[in-house]
């Protein structure tokens, strides 16, 4: 039989596999160790793709490595030169085991992925035994044995490392890691039987109950401050916070104890203090659950990774007196070595440096620097003047901590303040976050969609039309340096010869087109041409149906639709303002558990009920209270997106009027293109959403809007009379909520005069209810799986309730330490 791979192939093959893969697994992990951390700054499809694809080869490449080099130890293979560096290969199999220890950066890619970590232990012991079947195979005759066991060492520290990252960061070990040492309260019976026999005596004896110590006085480090925070106390507090809260993954309860301090410190904060410390909060939950930071954090982790670094310098060395020793080894195997030994430090002192100025070096660095400070000045007394060695450590407290707020400061949100103008001296301010993607902990993004641009297979447009950072930045170095008149004069270039060709082609039209000569030789040429068209659009066609139909089979629709139909809002301060305002006025009020419960479960109404709200609320509470929340979620987006579309912006309703349809279209996104997040409250949300938009398609066609502006549309669905309800007409076999929406618009529209000022304001503050609402009620494993793809609002929302107090986790009461019996009156 003839075999179909060419001999030239085959022997390309052979030279070239293991140094390809290898070289390739090398690439991976510096691709990864650089691009990994910008999982959680950027929620772009693309390079989130990029970073999976790279995750998944990075361990399939290893693999196969490991078996190709066994492979050439024991089969005839035509590769001559493999076959004269047998050793060499060999030396290559531990960094194999090295990668797929992985990059700091990265342990697990979904949360998912931790709970493999019985997996990846079977898999270091499977593959150790492989690599040390292939190195037993050289002995005794391997001149570099000593180097490769230094690496074997490496490769064995480097793989440990990840499967107990993955172990650390499992929700049954995360749950375990929360858990207190068992309490099982005053000894009842021996209590009991004391009680007993004082009564037996007949002395009058009663039980009084000594309160927890910690209720007595709080410790200093918890104690809270007033005013601004400094960009180290936002780290400081942010990871103090997260070690209390980070049980809010796996669904542990708190104390009413914890939840008091914490409303306390943020009742003290204004609203950027707090979104700093969320924001280190949720990018300390990404650490700990993604990246291999609570291994290197601990003292083990440390000394162990001294060893690997200087064991892998040590392995450098020792190769290299070998290679000038003997100098028997092909030149570019040796290159490739050399290549794998210095990539290996490279990305050791990247991960090194990485480990250095990361948020949570800083907090444990000053943390550990403060205990030592109290306990000095506990252990002296008051009249005692501070010794030289404790005056010293002071001033080294003090440098490091200069040093650490300054790196700090690099890394704080930057806003960007833009103008929007009614008139000469009319503006209203915007404030937008446009920190770089270097420096940023999350994408500082809200994604939208929009349900009637969807049926009109538009886009959603952008609602603040502010430049990014790094355009700024281009733009002003562009005038800086005067390139933007070069710019100019090519522009002006660039339309001359464009209007040049253009009254050419009308000139020969106009003057030549009824020349018969002309028109005969022009003949061919149209008919090709006219050919030419109609097998094009044949082609566009079939390709066209190919492609919806491998979509469809592969359930890709949903996939395309988020690309084509999701649009990227920058983060704004005056959003950030009114979620922070609402729920610390709802907190204020909320000190019983039935209140909490009862502002947690309010998807509207709550703010519908307030006694300065002077609309008819029956009407638009029928909106929030009677019909399930994603029921509730579509009709206030349409609600929202039609008096958006059909009113024009002033300089009253401008903040609100945005706010609120950013709201609107970010909720939408969520309940359509975050199913697994909303799942908790979506219902039959998606089959709204289907019904919706086959209604509307529908009426677009029938009034020929297809290809219509959005803002036409909305006027032509506000134009339908809707005096008898859809339901009483259609019953309740289509769930679509289109012209029920329309009715809640026209609810808004016809407010009063005197309340139209408001009518931005109640539609804004229903909409930070109803994201109040799906934050606290969706699985909190979901938060901590958005924090790979650029985090969430919602997430944001969901810490910032918690810290206020509101939820249902807080179900502890206060404690007692120990009972006492007295005896007498």
């Amino acid at each position: 039989m003839v075999n179909p791979i060419p001999d030239s192939v085959r022997e390309v093959w052979n030279k070239w596999n293991v140094r390809g893969v290898v070289l390739f697994s090398l690439s991976l992990q510096a691709f990864l160790i650089l691009f990994a951390p910008f999982r959680k700054t950027t929620a772009r499809k693309l390079l989130i793709l990029l970073i999976w694809s790279a995750y998944l080869l990075a361990d399939w490449a290893a693999n196969f490595a490991v078996g190709l080099i066994s492979q050439s130890r024991e089969s005839n293979s035509s590769d001559s030169s493999a076959q004269d560096n047998p050793n060499l290969l060999v030396f290559w199999a531990p960094f194999l085991l090295v990668h797929l220890g992985g990059p700091d950066t990265i342990t697990a890619f979904a949360l998912e992925d931790n709970e493999l970590w019985l997996r990846h232990l079977l898999s270091l012991i499977f593959q150790a035994i492989a690599t040390g079947y292939v190195f037993m195979q050289t002995i005794p005759d391997n001149k570099l044995w000593v180097p490769t066991t230094i690496m074997f060492v490496v490769g064995i520290i480097k793989y440990v490392e990840r499967t107990r990252a993955l172990y650390l960061a499992s929700l049954d070990q995360f749950r375990d890691s929360m858990l207190k040492n068992p309490d099982p309260g005053p000894n009842y019976a021996k209590l009991m039987e004391e009680y007993a026999s004082k009564r037996d005596a007949k002395l009058p004896t009663k039980i009084i109950m000594i309160p927890e110590p910690d209720k007595e006085s709080k410790p200093s480090r918890t104690a809270v401050k007033k005013g601004k925070l400094t960009d180290l106390e936002v780290v400081q507090y942010a990871h103090e916070y997260y070690q209390t809260f980070k049980g809010l993954i796996v669904d542990l309860i708190f104390s009413f104890r914890e939840r008091d301090e914490t409303r306390e410190f943020f009742y003290e904060r204004d609203s950027l203090d707090a979104l700093k410390v969320i924001e280190v909060e949720l990018n300390f939950i990404y650490e700990a659950l993604y990246t291999k930071v609570e291994v290197m954090h601990s003292k083990r982790g440390v000394i162990f990774r001294f060893i690997a670094f200087g064991a892998l310098a040590v392995a450098l060395g020792l190769f290299h007196f070998e290679i000038r020793k003997t100098g028997r080894f092909e030149p570019f195997d040796v290159r490739v070595t050399y290549t794998l030994l210095l990539g290996g430090l490279s990305l050791d002192v990247i991960a090194f440096l990485m480990f250095i100025f990361s948020d949570w070096t800083f907090a444990t660095l000053i943390n550990m620097s403060d205990q030592e400070s109290d306990t000095q000045n506990m252990s002296r007394r008051p009249e005692q003047e501070p010794t030289v060695q404790e005056s010293a450590g002071t001033q080294k407290k003090s440098f490091l901590k200069s040093f650490v707020s300054s790196i700090l400061s690099i890394k704080k949100p930057r806003w960007y303040e833009y103008e929007t103008e009614f008139g000469p001296e009319t503006k209203v301010k915007h404030h937008v976050l446009i920190t770089p993607i270097l420096l940023r902990r999350w994408s500082r993004t809200i994604s939208v969609h929009n349900l009637i641009g969807y049926c009109l297979k538009k886009r959603p447009s952008k609602i603040y039309q502010v430049k990014s950072w790094s355009r700024l930045i281009l733009e002003n170095l562009i005038s800086f340096c005067g390139i933007h008149l070069v710019i100019n004069k090519i522009s002006e270039l660039i339309n001359t010869v464009i209007a040049t060709v253009v009254f050419c082609k009308d000139y020969i039209v106009r003057n030549l087109g009824s020349n018969k000569e002309i028109q005969v030789l022009l003949f061919p040429i149209q008919k090709v041409m006219g050919v030419l068209g109609f097998l094009w659009n044949i082609t566009c066609k079939v390709f066209g149906w190919i492609g919806s139909f491998l979509l469809e089979f592969f359930g890709l629709e949903d996939l395309i639709d988020e690309i084509r139909f999701l649009s990227h809002e920058p983060f704004t301060k005056e959003l950030w303002d009114l979620i922070f305002t609402e729920v610390r006025r709802k907190s204020e009020i909320a000190n019983d558990p039935e209140t909490v419960k009862r502002i947690s479960s309010a998807r509207g109404e709550w703010f519908l009920q307030d006694r300065y709200l002077r609309v008819d609320r029956n009407k638009l509470m029928d909106y929030v209270v009677n019909v399930d929340y994603d029921q509730s979620l579509l009709l206030w987006h349409i609600a929202t997106e039609l008096c958006y579309q059909t009113e024009p912006e002033t300089a009253e309703n401008c903040i609100n009027r945005k706010l609120s349809k950013m709201l609107s279209d970010y909720m939408l996104y969520l309940l359509i293109m975050q199913p697994t997040m909303m799942s908790a409250v979506a219902g039959i949300g998606k089959i709204r959403f289907r019904d919706t938009c086959a209604e509307a398609v529908r009426f677009f066609k029938r009034r020929h809007l297809e290809q219509d502006t959005v803002k036409n549309a909305c006027r032509n669905i506000l134009s339908v009379n809707t005096y008898v309800k859809p339901i009483e007409v259609k019953g309740d076999r289509s769930k679509s909520v289109l012209f029920d929406g329309s009715m809640l618009a026209n609810e808004l529209k016809r407010l009063e005069d005197d309340e139209k000022e408001d009518k931005w304001e109640i539609i804004s503050k229903v909409w930070v209810e109803l994201i109040s609402y799906a934050a606290s009620h969706c699985d909190a494993k979901t938060h901590a799986q958005q924090v790979t793809k650029g985090g969430e609002v919602i997430s944001f929302v969901w810490l910032l309730m918690a810290h206020f107090g509101l939820g249902e986790q807080f179900q502890i009461n206060e404690g007692h330490a120990r009972a006492k019996l007295i005896v007498g009156k």
